[in-house]
């Protein structure tokens, strides 16, 4: 079976996330965390700065690693290492996506995602409505909510 690997931002901002919906091939109109595939040498943090400029004409800073989904599709094999991201730029613009959308913990559950990403969705889900706490403690440092 073909091995992909890919990286994933979930970019956060104002307790929401941001989501993307793809506009093309087998999944389109599925929901995902914006990325792409890492490139032979490139680090996952190098390879997700890029994809980002490429998808959306933004830059983020890299935080923490959320965690690495292995995830078999019927065509192929996906390891997908999923990190925290804060948006650098003002504004994004979609250049490969359909649409696009900020999403809190509320809402998270309202589209539909694609496989591997929905993996992650109640880790993400949690970690925002534990930042949403009135009583909450920012110990999460850079990039991480």
């Amino acid at each position: 079976m073909k091995q992909i690997e890919v990286v994933a931002a979930v970019i956060i901002r104002d307790g929401c996330i941001f989501a993307t919906q793809r506009g093309y091939g087998d999944w389109k109109d599925w929901w995902e965390f914006p990325g792409g595939k890492m490139e032979p040498g490139e680090t996952p943090e190098a390879a997700l700065a890029r994809e980002i400029q490429e998808e959306l004409n933004a830059e983020i800073v890299v935080g923490d690693l959320i965690d690495t989904v292995e995830w078999d599709y019927p065509a192929f094999h996906l390891t997908l290492h999923c990190y925290w991201c804060e948006l650098v730029s003002r504004s994004v613009t979609l250049l490969e996506h359909e649409s696009a959308a900020w999403l809190d913990a509320a809402h998270i559950d309202t589209v539909r995602w694609l496989p591997a990403d929905e993996s992650l969705v109640a880790a993400i889900k949690k970690a925002l409505e534990e930042k949403a706490r009135p009583d909450a403690q920012d110990e999460a440092g850079r990039g991480r909510p």
